[in-house]
Order: C-alpha cells, then sequence, then structure tokens
C-alpha cells in the first residue's frame, strides 16, 4: 500500500484521498463549522509559537527566516517533536492531509512542516 501525505487550506473540500485529516493550526480557521472541517485531529502543539507566527504576519518577504525559526521549534520543542513523530506514525498505514487557513499556498508553516516530515521520513526509508 503507497500512502502519501499533503497539504491544503481547510476551506477545500474533502476528498476520499484525503485520508486522516489533521488541523495544524494553533487557532480554529475563521468560518469553518466543526462539521465542515471534517477534522479527525487538531494538533495545535505542531504549530509555530504565537512569537514566531506574528513576526512573520504571512509577509512573503519574511518567509525564509520563519521557515528557518519554524524548523528550529520543530527540531527543539518536545510537543513540536511528539507532534511530528505521530504524524509520521500514522502516515505510515493512511494517507495524511496537514490542513491549514492560511491564503497563500507557497509561504505558510504547512509548506514548512511538509517538507520537515518528508526529510525525518527520508533515512527510515533508505
Amino acid at each position: 500500500m503507497h500512502v502519501k501525505r499533503k497539504i491544503k487550506r481547510i476551506y477545500e473540500s474533502v476528498q476520499d484521498d484525503d485520508g486522516l485529516r489533521v488541523l495544524i493550526d494553533r487557532l480554529w480557521p475563521r468560518g469553518v463549522s466543526k462539521a465542515k472541517a471534517q477534522l479527525d485531529e487538531w494538533m495545535k502543539n505542531v504549530a509555530p509559537s504565537p512569537e514566531l507566527r506574528t513576526q512573520f504576519n504571512h509577509k512573503p518577504e519574511r518567509f525564509a527566516a520563519f521557515a528557518q525559526a519554524y524548523r528550529r521549534e520543530l527540531s527543539e520543542d518536545a510537543e513540536k517533536q511528539q507532534a511530528v513523530r505521530q504524524l509520521l506514525d500514522w502516515n505510515r498505514t493512511q494517507n495524511v492531509t496537514l490542513l491549514y487557513a492560511a491564503k497563500d499556498p507557497n509561504c505558510n508553516h504547512a509548506r514548512v512542516l511538509l517538507h520537515y516530515l518528508d526529510e525525518k521520513e527520508a533515512p527510515e526509508q533508505s
């Protein structure tokens, strides 16, 4: 069985291949009911710290510095490390979709987390 991991905005429609749907934002997205979200998990603890989110403020020119700082948080924060391990464990047996609310599909924490998970998983595949 080939499983995959992807990211998408929580405002997009649910797809059959989403698998486990995990919201990775610290704050609940505006205008989305819990029923419409169709979440399996909400992992607030894997989201960037409030300080980091505020510094970034979704400004593309700050994305590189934000991504570096967020990767550092993912590597050094015990709660975030536990969440990363859980996401990798789930993804061994099923598709996992990381859901986020940010408007920019390229400059957001979900993309950083997706790449981070890919890198963490890479040594296990060899």
